[in-house]
């Protein structure tokens, strides 16, 4: 018979124990989480507190808009663009057109700079939201990227303040953590107390996620799949079937619907015919389309919000565009002298941007080959997207990249007419079409050919003024008149008939971010035999 002392006794569990034990873990870990969370609001509270009580001068130097090297420490008076009343305090602030970049800093309001009666931060590249205080929507003109309660800008998605930012940033993550903390050893020891509370939290699990399937909306823009079954009831009820009435626009290819969704977003369907559908060639087209959107993002890139492969209908989702394209907007008289001077450069420099992105900064590199003014729509602020990658291809360094000939005739690169390797040369050819069809305000094929001609003397006498869009006035002064010649340049060079010494569409989307300083001659002596030479700027030093 085994002796009762081998064994250690086993005294029986006392729940009650373990639940006291629990208990005051409960109340010292409960105790830590609200010290930390108090000294944390308390940092807060400090920091806040600290920020608001700058004075007037602090707040002008935080925003980092001037040196403060070289500037009078003990007065903003005499800094540029600043204007004070006989007290010393700052009443006036002049920054315009002076390339200022980034958000407006929370230091630029009423409550830092109590007697400032002007404001005018218009023609920089600043974005986020407008400070609150300001109601003049001329201090702000020129910067597209502002938001703000203001007429003519877009309002604040959502408050932005500096507290709030902090708050989310720094103070919400920590409280989580330690509120996971918390729980966690909560759960463990209950867990340990009660078996049965593991299995109801799995039971809970398992119900949420089955309500989670049941309760799919279908939104659209989180599908990004070839299955298409949520998307396609998604836009069969927001366009009725593809009812006729939301038709904005046919092609060879297939018809451009515009949807209104449940969510109130208002997007663009590219749907093929059904005929259309089955052809090889249209397919892999249409497919081409969704693989080269799927791996790119641009600001001046059409955006692909999700994509349907059917076998009732295909049809791609875009970020719909208010004004059409390039092309119908210059062949409106109406709508073109909407197009000022100013509009016309930013849209030439977001189609140069979208351009170097794809040849340089995109892996693999990616050449459209089908650059038209077309294919470059337009928002409701008249900003340009590049747009229809169907003819696009991906460019593998290691081949020579032959491929069949493709693209628009009026756009399409010369020496494609006798080999069938393709480079980003073609699109730099076609981009140079497009900079002076912009210019113009229409395609410019009869001046391009006078160009080819160099016995022609007709361009030889040919004055810039003489073909620039009669529909603007002249670009007389700064800084749209250095942009506009500064553009004609570098079209002349995209267009040179050896794709070796056109420019990389790097080095035009750079030249076309550098000042200009003022013309050396006066606008309507400048000839376009100057402009080829370069006799004004120089820009294609490499």
């Amino acid at each position: 018979m085994p002796s009762p002392f081998l064994y250690p006794k086993q005294e029986p569990r006392n729940q009650t124990t373990e639940l006291n034990r629990t208990l005051r873990n409960f109340k010292m870990v409960s105790s830590f989480f609200i010290a930390v969370v108090a000294i944390l609001w308390v940092t807060f509270a400090t920091t806040v507190t600290s920020q608001s009580s700058s004075p007037e001068l602090e707040a002008l130097l935080k925003t980092g808009w001037w040196n403060n090297t070289n500037l009078n420490m003990s007065s903003s008076c005499n800094w540029l663009g600043i204007a004070c009343d006989e007290g010393g305090s700052v009443t006036k602030i002049d920054l315009r057109d002076n390339e200022l970049k980034g958000s407006i800093p929370p230091e630029i309001e009423i409550s830092n700079l109590e007697n400032l009666v002007t404001l005018d931060l218009s023609f920089n590249i600043l974005i986020g939201p407008i400070p609150h205080g300001f109601k003049s929507p001329e201090a702000f003109i020129g910067n597209k990227d502002l938001f703000g309660d203001i007429t003519g800008f877009p309002p604040c998605p959502r408050p932005t303040k500096e507290k709030k930012i902090f708050l989310w940033k720094i103070l919400l993550p920590i409280n989580i953590f330690l509120a996971v903390l918390f729980f966690g050893y909560l759960f463990v020891r209950m867990r340990y107390i009660f078996p049965a509370f593991k299995f109801s939290l799995m039971s809970q699990k398992i119900q949420c996620e089955g309500e989670g399937r049941a309760t799919k909306n279908g939104d659209l823009f989180s599908i990004w799949t070839f299955d298409g079954k949520i998307a396609y009831e998604d836009i069969i009820n927001a366009t009725e079937d593809f009812n006729i009435k939301y038709c904005i626009g046919m092609g060879s290819c297939g018809s451009l619907y515009k949807a209104q969704l449940p969510s109130g977003k208002v997007v663009a369907l590219k749907k093929l015919h059904s005929i259309e559908a089955h052809v090889p060639g249209i397919t892999k087209s249409f497919q081409n389309e969704i693989k080269i959107l799927t791996n790119i993002r641009h600001r001046n890139i059409v955006r692909l919000h999700g994509y349907c492969v059917h076998k009732r209908c295909n049809f791609l989702i875009y970020e719909y565009m208010e004004r059409r394209n390039l092309y119908g907007v210059l062949s409106s008289d109406v709508e073109a002298k909407e197009l000022t001077w100013r509009i016309r450069v930013n849209i030439i420099r977001g189609i140069a941007h979208a351009l170097s992105y794809m040849h340089h900064d995109s892996n693999p590199s990616i050449i459209h080959r089908d650059i038209t003014s077309s294919n470059i729509l337009l928002n409701s602020e008249l900003e340009a997207f590049v747009a229809d990658f169907g003819m696009a291809r991906f460019i593998d360094p290691t081949s020579s990249n032959p491929t069949k000939l493709a693209g628009t005739h009026g756009y399409m690169a010369p020496e494609l007419a006798y080999t069938t390797v393709v480079t980003e040369k073609c699109d730099v050819y076609s981009f140079g079409v497009i900079a002076l069809e912009t210019i113009m305000g229409k395609h410019p094929g009869e001046f391009i050919l006078s160009l080819s001609s160099s016995s022609s003397s007709s361009t030889k006498h040919m004055m810039l003024k003489d073909i620039l869009d009669p529909r603007l006035s002249h670009p007389l002064y700064r800084p749209v008149g250095p942009s506009v010649v500064l553009v004609v340049i570098l079209a002349l060079t995209c267009l040179r008939s050896d794709p070796k010494s056109r420019p990389t569409m790097r080095h035009v989307s750079q030249e076309l971010l550098v000042p200009r300083p003022a013309l050396p001659e006066s606008f309507h002596d400048i000839s376009i035999q100057q402009l080829m030479n370069q006799e004004i700027y120089v820009v294609d030093q490499n």
